[in-house]
């Protein structure tokens, strides 16, 4: 399943990512969403998990609080 995960730290890269999600189980994909022109994060990405750890993930990282932002975790509507 897709994660959407918005309000990013801007320093958060795709490792970063992908290590924040995999506390709640195994991350098959991590991206944090780049400016094409100036490679700067965006503030968002997406992670991919399989259907139970992402249930859980979404459950305890929405609104969780990294380097002070609260990030916003939900199933994403895009490309499924």
């Amino acid at each position: 399943m897709d994660i959407y995960v918005g309000n990013l730290p801007w320093g958060i890269d795709d490792e970063g990512l992908k290590d924040l999600f995999s506390e709640h189980g195994e991350v098959i994909s991590a991206k944090v969403i780049r400016d094409r022109e100036t490679n700067r994060s965006r503030g968002f990405g997406f992670v991919e998990m399989d259907d139970s750890s992402s249930e859980n993930a979404i459950s305890a990282l929405d609104g969780h609080e990294v380097e002070g932002r609260a990030l916003k975790v939900n199933k994403s509507k895009g490309k499924s």
